[in-house]
Order: C-alpha cells, then sequence, then structure tokens
C-alpha cells in the first residue's frame, strides 16, 4: 500500500512536469519567489506594505486591480509558496458557488484541526456575480479565508463595497521597458524554465522592441520571444534574434484599452483636461490613444463639443460651431478619415480663448430654479398670441425693442426679487465685446433710471 502511494506520488510528479514543460514561456517563468519578481516596488519594494506582510506571515484579503500582464497571478503563485497556509485557485468565470462553498468547509476543516489557514486566489473575480460575492463576505471577515482577488476592472465599481472594505487593495502598473528588458534576458539565459539551451544571441535592438511594443504587458513580450525563437532556431548552432524577427514576432504594439472602465474614462478626462488647457499637443495624443484604442468616435466627438461650449463658450463661438460640424462629419465619414475632423476640432478648442461664463450662468440658473420659489412670468412677457389675452391685459405692456433707438428699451424681464448676474463676461477673446456692449446696456440703464428719478 505504502510502496503503491509512493509511485503514484512519483508518477504525479512526472506528469505535473510534463504539463509545466508544455506551457508557454511566460508561464514557465513565473518568480518562485520574492526576489525574482519583477516591477511593482511601490507596494512591493523593501519596506513597502506588502513585503512587510508576507515577511511577516501576516496576510489578509487582497485585490489585485491593474492591466493583463503585470504580474497579479504570478505574485497570488509567490504568495502561495511564501506562506504556510494552504492554496486555492479558482477561475471566476468557470467557478460556480458550490465551488466556493467547498473551498470554504475545507478551510473550515483545516482550522478545526489547526493545520492553519487558507489562501483563496479567485482570477478575474469581477467577473462574479453580486451572489457569488457575498457568499464569501462572512468567512472573508471572520477570517476562515484570506481572500486573493485579481481583476482588469476598477474594483470601486466591480466589486461589492462590503467585500471591498474587508480588503486592501493594491494597484498595478504597467511594467517599465527596463523590467520587460530584465525579464527577457532572464528567459534566454535560463536553461532549466526558459530558452536558454537554444543557444540565443539576441540584439538589444531586439528586445528593447519588444518592450516597447508590449507596452508594459510581460506576458506579450515573453511571448512574443518565444515564438521568433522557436520558429527559426537549432539547439546545434548559434540563433540570432534580431529587429527583423522581433517585429515579424509581435506583428504590432499592443494598444491597452477598455471601452468600458478605467482607460475609457482616464483618456476620455485627459482629453478635456488638456483642451481645457490649451495645450494642443496633449491634445492630439490622447486624441489618437482613444482612436488607436477603438474608442466609438461618437463619444470623442461629444467630449470635444462638450469642452468647446463648457470651457470656450462665448469667448470663441465658432469652437462650438467646428465642434457641432465634427459630430456631424464623423458620422458621415467614419474612420479613418474622421480622425481628421476630430482632430480639427479638438486642437482648435485646445488653442482657443477660454471662458466659462456662460456654463457657470446656467449652473447657478438651474441650482435656483431647484433650491428656490418659482415665480410667475410677468404679464407683460407672457403670450399673447390668442384672442383672450388681450382681454386680460397679457402682453399689452410689452415694448418691442426694435421700435427704439440701437434696439433696446428699458424694461423689467427679471423680477426685481429674483434680479441677479448669472451671466458674467469674461476679459477673454470674442467675451470681450460682449462685456463692451453689456457694459453699454448698463449704462442706458443707469440713464434712464436717473431720467425717472427727475421726474
Amino acid at each position: 500500500m505504502v510502496e503503491g502511494k509512493n509511485n503514484k506520488t512519483l508518477f504525479s510528479r512526472f506528469e505535473k512536469a510534463n504539463i509545466e514543460s508544455a506551457a508557454p514561456l511566460a508561464v514557465r517563468m513565473r518568480p518562485r519567489k520574492l526576489e525574482e519578481f519583477v516591477g511593482q516596488e511601490h507596494f512591493l519594494g523593501h519596506g513597502k506594505l506588502l513585503r512587510r506582510m508576507l515577511e511577516a506571515d501576516r496576510l489578509s484579503s487582497l485585490i489585485f486591480y491593474g492591466p493583463p500582464g503585470v504580474g497579479k497571478t504570478s505574485l497570488a503563485v509567490v504568495i502561495s509558496n511564501y506562506t504556510n497556509a494552504e492554496f486555492h485557485y479558482l477561475s471566476a468565470p468557470a467557478t460556480s458557488v458550490n465551488d466556493i462553498r467547498k473551498v470554504i468547509a475545507a478551510a473550515k476543516d483545516r482550522l478545526a484541526v489547526n493545520k492553519g489557514r487558507t489562501v483563496l486566489f479567485i482570477d478575474e473575480i469581477h467577473r462574479f456575480s453580486r451572489t457569488q460575492q457575498d457568499v464569501l463576505l462572512d468567512d472573508v471577515e471572520s477570517g476562515v479565508l484570506i481572500l486573493i482577488g485579481a481583476t482588469t476592472e476598477n474594483p470601486f465599481f466591480a466589486i461589492n463595497s462590503p467585500l471591498l472594505s474587508r480588503s486592501t487593495v493594491f494597484r498595478f502598473e504597467p511594467l517599465s521597458e527596463a523590467d520587460i528588458m530584465q525579464l527577457l534576458k532572464t528567459a534566454i539565459s535560463d536553461s532549466e524554465r526558459g530558452l536558454g539551451k537554444y543557444n540565443i544571441e539576441a540584439e538589444e535592438k531586439a528586445l528593447k522592441y519588444l518592450a516597447v511594443s508590449s507596452d508594459g504587458d510581460v506576458r506579450r513580450a515573453l511571448t512574443a520571444l518565444e515564438i521568433g525563437v522557436l520558429s527559426q532556431t537549432s539547439k546545434n548552432k548559434k540563433n540570432k534574434f534580431d529587429v527583423a524577427i522581433a517585429k515579424d514576432s509581435i506583428q504590432q504594439k499592443t494598444i491597452v484599452y477598455n471601452g468600458t472602465g478605467d482607460t475609457h474614462y482616464d483618456l476620455a478626462s485627459a482629453l478635456q483636461k488638456s483642451m481645457r488647457g490649451s495645450d494642443p499637443d496633449a491634445t492630439v495624443y490622447w486624441l489618437a490613444r482613444m482612436i488607436a484604442g477603438g474608442e466609438d468616435i461618437r463619444f470623442i466627438a461629444r467630449r470635444i463639443a462638450v469642452c468647446a461650449t463648457e470651457d470656450v463658450g462665448n469667448a470663441d463661438p465658432i469652437a462650438t460651431v467646428l465642434a457641432a460640424a465634427a459630430v456631424q462629419l464623423s458620422e458621415f465619414v467614419g474612420l479613418p478619415e474622421a480622425q481628421l475632423a476630430l482632430a480639427q476640432a479638438a486642437i482648435y478648442v485646445a488653442c482657443a480663448p477660454k471662458s466659462n461664463a456662460s456654463a457657470d450662468a446656467i449652473w447657478q440658473a438651474v441650482a435656483d430654479v431647484k433650491t428656490k420659489p418659482t415665480i410667475p412670468v410677468p404679464k407683460h412677457l407672457r403670450d399673447s398670441h390668442y384672442p383672450a389675452a388681450k382681454k386680460e391685459g397679457i402682453g399689452a405692456d410689452y415694448k418691442y425693442p426694435h421700435n427704439f433707438k440701437n434696439g433696446f428699451v428699458v424694461q423689467e424681464y427679471l423680477p426685481a426679487k429674483l434680479k441677479k448676474n448669472y451671466y458674467t463676461p469674461k476679459d477673454a477673446g470674442y467675451e470681450k465685446n460682449i462685456n463692451c456692449y453689456l457694459q453699454k446696456l448698463q449704462r442706458l440703464i443707469q440713464n434712464s433710471k436717473e431720467k425717472e428719478g427727475k421726474k
């Protein structure tokens, strides 16, 4: 019985070795300990929070949040080797509530017989339904489970607030070019798990090309390296990995973009703030990021139109006209030509003089309408285009401005008790002219009051 058990163990190890050898390079090169992990120094460097937690073996529930290929799953594997707890892995898309309950039951059994705690790693935890997330709540809070969830979505939107409050969130950043270069060189030299047995002579420029093109995603860089090496190498001679092979292996640069997640909102924010800040170069760069990432051109056009009306306004009314034209043109011609109309409008908005006076005016007026008592329309301003209006005296006292000099006559349009300067033009662009005109009208009103006072 014992011999059979040992044979079975040896056979399992042999099977495991075969499976691991067939895994992609990016999987084989996953770090086994903290010293091998590259990147995320802001929370994993010496003296930083997560490293202190691991070194003290005082792990609490964690949420790993960041783009693909930056080490979320790899770090979870490292933690499984670092802690004394039992480690379980679940992939959210393939997991049922019953699977979660089985892990929880096993975790309780381990605690009951004093065998230690259990770490449950859930990949793509944002794919869990609210019900599945709620199943974890009590046992995470009571310490039966140490949860590690990995997600590419913003956890503050994708994960239940109660579960989030029981966890520490760590945001993973894209790996730097230097980090990816280091990992590529390690893979080339490693004979056990990497490509060391292929006697590769890699050009520095070729590795840099992969590092730049992968855009912070080391999985993509390692996959391209493996494709380039295995598609043309021999174990019996030096195998060159040059820029041409690198370009052929990765095909085109990765554009990290999530049309409904953080990149969508962050890039839209960067575009609008760059236009508002009068930086045409930043404006066109963020615009290019959105277009290259596959953002809906109608969404981009709307952002430009909003900025034209909110941040430029009457300082340059043509900005709104161009933005409206960009909305129509982008719908009419589509990509790739639509990028020309979008760029023209966005750059014009960025270079235009800025004033949010009209936007501020409507914000104040709407706030007053919502929070203060409303008043009826004065009789002389009401609609008088029906027979009964004259009998009631509606519109009788209205003065038609074009019947007076300068097309202006003093009369009350807003009752005195509600009178407020909502619109205050700024000394910018065309709004200077508006300001001069309004000041002229104010002088006419003042003169009229003085004349009335002398009577």
